[in-house]
Parts: C-alpha cells; structure tokens; sequence
C-alpha cells in the first residue's frame, strides 16, 4: 500500500534497507527523507471511539489477561473488539471487527459491515476458528461489549474450550494492542483521506490489513511483519 509506505518512521525504512541488503545507519536516513520531506505527518482528525457496551445483558467474564500481553506461540491469546468509520456528508457507519493475535500482532480474522450486530461479530469469530487447527489453550479477550455478553458468543467459546476474558468497563488500557492496531490503521489509510464513497473505503481497509499482515514490519518483530515473523518461527 503505497500511502502507508510513505508513512513509515525513519526507523522502520532503515529495517527495510537493511532487509534488502543495504549496511546504512538510521541517522542517515532520517536526513535523507527530512531532505526529501518524506517524514510522516501526523493528523489531526480524529473520530469519536465506537463503544458497545450496553450494561450487563449477559455473562460477563473476569479479567483473565490483565494486561499481560504476552504469548509464546500463535494462537494462545486473541484480542478483539469492534471500531466505527465514517465519511464526512453521510448518515450511514462503517464498522470494523478484527481478531487480532498477541503472538506477533497479525490480524487472524476480521467483518466489516454497515451495522454493529451480533452477526458482525459472531462471522469474525468462525472464520477465525475454521482457520485455527490449534485451539488448546486458546483465551480471547475483549471490553464487555453487548456482543461478547451474547449467549451466542459465550457459548461458541465454551463449546470449544476456549477461555473468554473482559477489560474492566470503560478501560481501553486493558485491550491495548487492539487499541493501538486501530489507531495505527486510522493513522496510516483513514485520518486526512477524503473517502468519495463507502465501497472505496471498504476496499481501502480490506488492502491495508492485507499489507498490514504480509508487508508492514514491526521493530517488536526484528523487522519483520507479522506474517513473515509466525512463518519464520515455524
């Protein structure tokens, strides 16, 4: 995705250079790209966070995770929630539902559509899991959203042995890395973009996790992206 590349950190393109072959000191290349301005600009837009949480309709799991974002293999601990977009002049949402996996940060699974349902999630959910073969051990955590208080939710994660966790109600603290994919995503392809319509956005979005997952590489992941970093490791 050529606008997020343009948006990288100094730091990030010297991974990138030194990936491909290059021996160049990030100094350097912070000089070259303040020279040919291509240092990333920040924004200042930003869109209201989407909140789900409708008081206890349902069954609502400890804080099993507590803020320990750690995993030692894939698929040990899934973070998810649901986000919201919009384009300026229309009435209608956009929202995102992402299964993110701490392991290294790839997004395993995700749903978009133009209403926040139950549906939203509970799609995300089983594309996740029919990719999945290892599920021993497996917690996902998420905030105390309506739809992860849904029987249907908490009885899929039963049925398959999986162990639900909750952030405490209004702490985004406690679903961090997940807050921190949404702003990186906002950040990289949404914030300072006229959207002419709600199909190019979804699109947009839907090339931008792909890259995300394949191309963009992370320091956390000795410079690698979370693809390559799960392949590496194998």
């Amino acid at each position: 995705m050529e606008a997020s590349k343009g948006r990288y950190g100094y730091r990030r393109v010297t991974l990138v250079l030194k990936n491909k072959g290059f021996k160049i000191n990030h100094k350097k290349v912070l000089r070259i790209m303040r020279e040919e301005s291509l240092l990333c600009s920040k924004f200042k837009t930003r869109s209201r966070k989407y909140s789900s949480y409708k008081g206890q309709i349902g069954k609502v799991a400890d804080n099993v995770v507590n803020r320990e974002f750690t995993a030692s293999k894939p698929n040990q601990l899934w973070l998810t929630d649901v986000t919201e977009f919009r384009i300026k002049g229309q009435e209608k949402k956009l929202y995102l539902s992402p299964i993110l996996d701490v392991y290294n940060s790839e997004i395993i699974s995700y749903t978009l559509s133009y209403h926040p349902t139950i549906e939203l999630t509970n799609t995300m959910l089983e594309k996740a899991l029919g990719k999945t073969k290892d599920k021993n051990n497996l917690i996902i955590h998420s905030d105390q959203g309506f739809h992860y208080q849904h029987s249907s939710w908490t009885s899929r994660l039963e049925k398959m042995n999986i162990k639900q966790s909750m952030s405490r109600k209004g702490n985004c603290l406690d679903n961090s890395p997940m807050e921190n994919f949404f702003g990186i995503l906002k950040q990289e392809m949404y914030y300072g973009v006229e959207f002419k319509s709600y199909e190019k956005l979804v699109n947009e979005i839907e090339r931008y996790i792909k890259w995300y997952n394949e191309d963009r590489i992370k320091t956390k992941l000795n410079g690698m992206s979370p693809v390559m970093y799960r392949l590496h490791s194998a």
